[in-house]
């Protein structure tokens, strides 16, 4: 079954190992094969953009997805992880779902997954900024 993507004016998108910048126009295309990986530029981090905990684990799932060999990044993957829930232990459930796509080879699916963890990093976060700014307020 096709995929079919319709691309924002100069959005990019990457197919395989290409990256494919649209023109100054929509456009839609028909996507036809078997595993190929395919990321919208929403989808995309990279290492700049990579500036949480969470965001480098996504990283490293992400670069998995487009590798031709994802085992090239188990170990950088694998060592953030234990950094995180070393740190942040509530984000293990999350971290054993990726893990079990990932160890499935649903590198996809793990990406999902990777993206809920981001968000609930995202989440932690806030919730400690507004503990922090209660306690200057209460000090």
């Amino acid at each position: 079954m096709a995929l079919k993507v319709e691309l924002k004016p100069h959005e990019r998108i990457i197919i395989g190992n290409c990256v494919i910048t649209n023109t100054d126009q929509r456009a839609r295309l028909l996507i036809d094969g078997d595993k190929i990986p395919i990321l919208r530029e929403k989808d995309i981090l990279t290492p700049e953009t990579a500036d949480t905990p969470a965001k480098l684990i996504y990283l490293a799932v992400q670069l998995m997805y487009i590798s031709p060999d994802p085992h090239e990044n188990h170990s950088t993957y694998f060592n953030l992880v234990r950094d995180l829930v070393t740190v942040a232990p509530t984000t293990w459930p999350l971290i054993e779902s990726i893990n079990t796509n990932i160890l499935n080879g649903e590198l996809y699916h793990a990406l999902k997954e990777a993206k809920k963890l981001v968000a609930y990093e995202k989440k932690l976060l806030d919730e400690a900024r507004e503990k922090q700014g209660a306690a200057v307020e209460a000090a």
